[in-house]
């Protein structure tokens, strides 16, 4: 069995609750969050819900992966919902867009970057299609 899960933590407030964040994760990683409540974006909205006297809903959306699926299918659904910097639901800070990126000055590129960037688009594609 694979020990990677895909899950959504959601905004018990709305009908039907609203994902404000997607995660992969083994063990209890996916309970964690409302736990140890970060002071990040995703922190402050668990801290609302809890203030308000809510629970957060913690949903598996996908399990037995393996990391890589998992990796895959978490980028597909966070890019899929959006940030909420763009107009989207969730509070991930970690976009996957797809767009290069910006220039940086005084940069070195090591040998092969492209080519293993070009490999791990196509293995997520190919996860996406198989799920």
């Amino acid at each position: 069995m694979n020990p990677y899960y895909i899950y959504a933590l959601k905004d018990p407030r709305s009908s039907p609750a609203k994902p404000f964040y997607i995660g992969k994760g083994t063990g209890n990683c996916a309970w964690d969050h409302t736990l140890r409540v970060d002071a990040i974006r995703k922190g402050r909205r668990i801290s609302e819900i809890q203030e308000q006297g809510h629970e957060v809903v913690t949903a598996v959306l996908v399990d037995d992966l393996t990391e890589a699926q998992a990796l895959k299918l978490e980028a597909e659904l966070i890019a899929a919902f959006g940030s909420e910097d763009t107009g989207g639901l969730l509070t991930n800070s970690v976009m996957p867009s797809g767009a290069a990126p910006k220039a940086r000055r005084n940069l070195t590129v090591p040998a092969g970057v492209v080519e293993k960037a070009q490999i791990g688009l196509e293995l997520l594609k190919a996860a996406v299609l198989e799920l």
